[in-house]
């Protein structure tokens, strides 16, 4: 830091905010520290009284606070994502389409232990919206040493450290098992939840398929949706332990290769995740018919924005699994799911 006469601090930055008083009119900022001096500035300058500045010197090697937060933001942003202007050092990113937000945590972490960088986000693998603030991203001092910028640049050549995966309009096949359903004897109240949930994501059902409690007739069923050109099925009852609930069974006989029954998750400890090929089947609880939000508002996203589910992936689903049951649900506004 130096003073500086005003007439001599153009390139300069300032140290502290400059305020301007009409009385009775006006009191507030007219300069903000960390402004960059301007020729045009000058007369201004001396018109609030000021003939004397305090100044940063603007060194080779390094940067001030928004020239780094707008090398940090390039450098950490990837598709789907857009970036505002820096305010005062800070650069935010935001999404430009539905999707899923994907963040590589590992990358994420060595970024933030570089000394005066900071680099802020939502949780992993959450559903975001076009136009949402998804991270924030700026450096501590008002001028930063460039090579810090550097290793961050580098860190990230090859990788994304935070992007919005879009989602897929999947064309969806139903499976309804149940012999209470089947045989009319009670209505369907299953199929209509789990339309309107996909349906909310651009997804297609093209097909629903009421079958008894005969793992057959599921196999079947699951064949069927498949040759007629299904990129995902889902199937409701007959998922708990009971011996007549023989879904998972029907959905193991049509030949699809089980990743995982059961989930670290409440609600929905008895999810059931399975692929066909490239297909991936679910097998829903049933709780998914009556809570609000369930295992299977965290997968769902998951599949529609392109990832093939693995079981670890569930078990991660652990950390944040326990859904706190709000009157009112903030989901994705909340800790539910936070381990995925």
């Amino acid at each position: 830091m130096k003073i500086v006469r005003v007439e001599e601090a153009i390139g300069n930055v300032l140290c502290h905010d400059i305020t301007k008083i009409v009385p009775g009119e006006f009191k507030g900022q007219a300069f903000k520290k960390g402004h960059i001096i301007i020729e045009e500035d000058i007369p201004k300058l001396l018109k609030l009284g000021k003939e004397h500045l305090y100044v940063w010197e603007l060194k080779e090697g390094f940067l001030h606070e928004n020239d780094a937060g707008l090398r940090l933001a390039r450098a950490v942003k990837g598709q789907g994502i857009s970036m505002t202007g820096p305010a005062e050092g800070k650069v935010n990113l935001i999404a430009e389409k539905d999707g899923m937000l994907g963040i590589n945590e590992e990358l994420m972490t060595r970024i933030n232990m570089i000394e005066e960088i900071i680099v802020a986000t939502r949780n992993n693998n959450r559903p975001v919206k076009k136009g949402d603030k998804v991270a924030g991203v700026r450096v501590i001092p008002l001028l930063v040493d460039e090579t810090r910028i550097e290793i961050v640049e580098e860190i990230t050549q090859q990788n994304e450290v935070i992007s919005v995966k879009p989602f897929h309009s999947y064309k969806v096949g139903i499976i309804t098992t149940g012999s209470e359903v089947y045989h009319g004897r009670i209505r369907d109240k299953f199929g209509p939840v789990i339309k309107a949930k996909v349906e909310g994501f651009g997804c297609h059902v093209f097909e629903q398929i009421l079958v008894s409690d005969d793992e057959e007739k599921i196999a079947q069923a699951v064949s069927t949706l498949i040759a007629e050109g299904a990129e995902l099925i889902l199937t409701t009852g007959g998922m708990s332990v009971d011996p007549d609930d023989v879904t998972p069974s029907g959905i193991r006989k049509a030949g699809a290769k089980i990743v995982t029954y059961g989930a670290p998750v409440l609600p929905g400890a008895m999810l059931m995740v399975a692929y066909l090929g490239d297909v991936p089947i679910l097998g829903l609880p049933g709780c998914v018919m009556y809570h609000k939000t369930t295992v299977f508002d965290l997968v769902l996203p998951l599949i529609l924005s392109g990832q093939t589910i693995t079981r670890p992936m569930i078990v991660k689903l652990g950390m944040g699994g326990l859904c706190l049951e709000c009157k009112v649900c903030q989901y994705p506004a909340c800790s539910f799911g936070t381990g995925a």
